[in-house]
């Protein structure tokens, strides 16, 4: 009998080794990057490796793993997966184009275990009916005081992000027990910080869009600006970009044929909706669900929801412990995102050290990829948990429980720059540059990024 998807998933990250950035580095695309087709492409999703951190991928099997996690009987595709990989190794590309097909085929034609335990959960998709599953108790914030300073925030927020997106570049996509290994503990830059990577570009077109239809923004426009900018993108994102190209709009560009639609790549992004809605989570929420649908469905529009709701949260408590919390309360509260997450959350709320609360919460992730929306809420709630406010410390937790760290880092990061300062540790080696690889974006200021974002907010919301 063939081995499930996920434990090969399991077994592929538990060996990666990080590749040491101090002597390697990075491999980012930059604006004329040419977007791989045909044989280039399906060669690429049986081989790959992150372009930050090196790590190794394996996109067709990560689907597979992906759809076994939402509750469908993928044994079928599973029993492809080790010739694939083989026909691969051989560079039979005739043989490799036929089982990929078949592989795809065996995936987009599975069966729904009914007793599995992802259809016991509510799943939510309309706006109408994630508000109706919503907690009552979050009535109590949907409009709280900006603050006379909220620019200054606005500005330490994104200051925040993209140096903890930076600092995660390097170390994403592996285990934290082998990022240890080779870097020990790691509270600082690994080696010179390069803002670049695919989490922040999708922001910047938000607020492209943003900037032309303000809180009135569709997920339509949305898409269609995302197919103007954006040639290329990972996993889910890399769906959408072919549903939007092939005519396949908003809501359903997420979900048509998507097996990532609960992966991160929202979860990634919400946080400019927080920043262009301060200490308004539920309108934070609302953009990001507008937002999230573009790629994702259900447990992944969830995940950019709640990074929104934390980061709007951010301008009205300092308070990680309590930002997390309610945060939640902005989800559907049947959903299986909010339950894992509360279970997280019980976990931490019984335990004093975190090494041990950590050693108690990734063996329930064991089935999910490192790039899967759950494990890496899980992170975000640990580090910021037991983080108290020490910008480095929290990043050290970060990369403690690896994954997707530079995701997980630049949602962390944005949270507590929001709060406080970003240290000057942290902010000096990446100055007021963002570096991007889309068209006319190549090379950005970060404090002019800020200064649009606040206006923005001020013109909508005030």
């Amino acid at each position: 009998m063939s081995k499930k998807a996920w434990q090969r998933e399991r077994e592929l990250r538990d060996a990666a080794i990080p590749m040491d950035r101090r002597i390697h580095g990075s491999n980012w695309y930059d604006s004329e990057f040419s977007v791989p087709y045909g044989d280039d492409l399906i060669s690429m999703f049986w081989q790959a490796n992150v372009p930050g951190s090196g790590a190794p991928e394996i996109p067709y099997q990560e689907m597979v793993q992906a759809m076994g996690n939402k509750g469908f009987d993928v044994q079928k595709a599973e029993e492809l997966i080790e010739d694939g990989i083989m026909l691969h190794k051989v560079k039979n590309f005739p043989e490799l184009r036929k089982i990929t097909a078949e592989l795809l085929a065996a995936l987009f034609n599975a069966q729904k275990y009914p007793e599995h335990n992802y259809h016991t959960y509510s799943h939510p998709e309309s706006w109408e009916n994630v508000c109706k599953e919503m907690s009552p108790l979050l009535l109590e914030d949907q409009w709280g005081d900006w603050g006379s300073d909220f620019d200054k925030k606005i500005y330490q927020g994104w200051l925040g992000q993209l140096a903890g997106g930076s600092f995660g570049t390097a170390i994403e996509g592996y285990t934290g027990e082998q990022i240890a290994k080779v870097y020990g503990k790691v509270n600082s830059y690994i080696t010179e910080p390069e803002t670049v990577n695919d989490d922040v570009v999708y922001e910047l077109v938000f607020l492209d869009v943003f900037e032309k239809m303000g809180r009135h923004i569709t997920s339509e426009a949305i898409g269609l600006e995302w197919v103007k900018q954006i040639k290329f993108g990972w996993s889910a994102e890399w769906i959408a970009l072919r549903n939007l190209n092939q005519g396949i709009l908003p809501p359903h560009s997420g979900s048509w044929h998507n097996p990532f639609s609960d992966w991160i790549g929202a979860q990634m992004r919400g946080m400019i909706c927080g920043l262009l809605s301060p200490a308004l989570p539920f309108e934070a929420a609302r953009l990001a669900h507008i937002d999230g649908v573009v790629s994702h469905s259900a447990n992944g529009v969830y995940g950019e929801m709640y990074a929104a709701a934390m980061t709007a949260l951010a301008f009205i408590h300092n308070d990680p412990c309590k930002i997390v919390i309610k945060g939640l309360d902005y989800l559907p509260q049947d959903s299986e995102y909010v339950t894992l997450q509360k279970k997280v959350v019980s976990i931490l709320e019984n335990n004093k050290n975190a090494e041990k609360a950590w050693a108690t919460i990734e063996p329930i992730y064991n089935r999910y990829n490192w790039i899967h929306a759950y494990p890496n809420a899980a992170a975000d709630i640990f580090a910021l948990w037991y983080g108290g406010l020490d910008f480095s410390e929290t990043m050290a937790l970060l990369a403690h429980a690896g994954n997707d760290v530079d995701c997980n880092a630049g949602l962390v990061g944005t949270i507590l720059g929001v709060i406080s300062p970003v240290p000057q540790k942290w902010v000096a080696p990446i100055g007021d540059l963002l570096e991007t690889y889309i068209k006319g974006k190549e090379k950005l200021s970060i404090r002019e990024l800020a200064k649009e974002t606040a206006q923005l907010a001020k013109e909508n919301w005030q």
